[in-house]
């Protein structure tokens, strides 16, 4: 149901969260999340150009969240890369129905809708701190420093 864009952005996006304050660099996303770099450049694009992400080259560089994690929504980061598309009118473009969606479609647009809901209600840190035996991105937990 969600395209390969959004998986990678929610990953790169859990990473950076991870990393928190400190920035990561493409090469260390990369590696963390297992994306493809040059897919994860133009990802982390479409993240910078909605003001979720920030960069900055040289010494000390790399890729930063704008925000803090406990505001930025799954929604946001769905919406930045492959924004869902809810059915305004009749997919058939049949002029009977316009935007009288029939009983099939007026279903998938109120299953989109609730998808949408769920999305814009969770924030990245809401997953992150959800108790679970996986850690996300990681086989082990993480050494403290």
């Amino acid at each position: 149901m969600f395209s390969q864009t959004v998986e990678y952005a929610l990953r790169a996006v859990a990473c950076l969260a991870d990393s928190a304050p400190k920035p990561q660099t493409t090469e260390q996303i990369a590696t963390t999340t297992r994306v493809p770099r040059a897919y994860l450049s133009k990802v982390l694009q479409n993240l910078r150009q909605a003001g979720l992400v920030a960069s900055q080259r040289g010494v000390g560089g790399g890729v930063r969240l704008v925000g803090s994690p406990d505001e930025l929504t799954i929604l946001d980061v769905v919406n930045a890369v492959d924004p869902i598309e809810r059915i305004r009118e009749c997919p058939l473009g049949l002029s009977s129905h316009g935007v009288h969606l029939c009983p099939l479609h007026r279903r998938l647009d109120n299953a989109l809708e609730s998808v949408e809901s769920a999305f814009a209600e969770t924030t990245l840190a809401e997953v992150l701190a959800e108790p679970s035996k996986s850690v996300p991105l990681c086989d082990f937990p993480k050494a403290t420093e």
